[in-house]
């Protein structure tokens, strides 16, 4: 029976996907994650699983990051992204960050239903009219190769970062210390070859769907 894991925080929408596989693999087995956290050690647990669908907004997970980090920890894992931003910019940024697919979130049962199967055979599916050509500069690539080379801690770590937490409040929700955070943080600062934290930030930022809304950390608060 295939395996099929669904990562998004709306309910209606995690229902509007099981109903979608349903159509097409009525004996799938299904998981759900509704938070970053969910996602991975749902991920972990089901490193086997035959499809991830992957929203590219939600607790935790902001624009193509986790995309990139899960296709780098699980390449045999395909991703189809599904999202309510259409742009044809951000889908073409999806598939070249990694996404086998793109599947857009105002598109309806029996188009869903297509796209699966489409994925399912191993071919890429993508909204039909989508103009052709590359969407992401070399820049961007690198910033990506580079966040695949963190473990899973430290993603983690500088996701939390990027959502304006500090050193002490990342080490309360991980249940370590404030020390382990900062061994964190040196690691992160040289794989992502950023001089500070907030420099780690804006480079991990440009996968972000709107870079401009990144938020910087406080440097002088911890």
């Amino acid at each position: 029976m295939p395996t099929i894991l669904i990562a998004d925080d709306h309910p209606l929408f995690r229902e509007a996907m099981r109903h979608a596989v349903g159509r097409i693999l009525p004996d799938a087995v299904l998981h759900e994650a509704d938070s970053a956290d969910a996602l991975y050690a749902l991920v972990d647990a089901n490193a086997d699983a035959d499809l991830l669908l992957l929203d590219l907004n939600m607790p935790g997970v902001q624009g193509y990051g986790a995309l990139v980090h899960l296709r780098g920890l699980h390449p045999q894992l395909p991703v189809v992204v599904v999202s309510g931003r259409e742009e044809p910019v951000v889908i073409r940024r999806a598939l070249e960050h990694g996404a086998a697919g793109f599947i857009p979130k105002s598109s309806d049962s029996a188009t869903i239903a297509t796209a699966l199967s489409r994925v399912l055979e191993g071919e890429r599916w993508i909204p039909p009219g989508v103009p052709t050509g590359e969407a992401i500069q070399p820049e961007e690539r690198d910033v990506a190769r580079r966040l695949a080379e963190l473990t899973p801690q430290q993603f983690r770590v500088l996701q939390m970062l990027a959502t304006g937490q500090l050193n002490k409040q990342i080490a309360y929700a991980l249940n370590v210390s404030e020390a382990t955070i900062k061994a964190h943080m040196t690691a992160i600062l040289r794989k992502l070859g950023a001089s500070n934290r907030t420099q780690a930030v804006l480079i991990a930022g440009k996968l972000a769907l709107d870079p401009d809304s990144v938020v910087l950390p406080d440097e002088d608060a911890d």
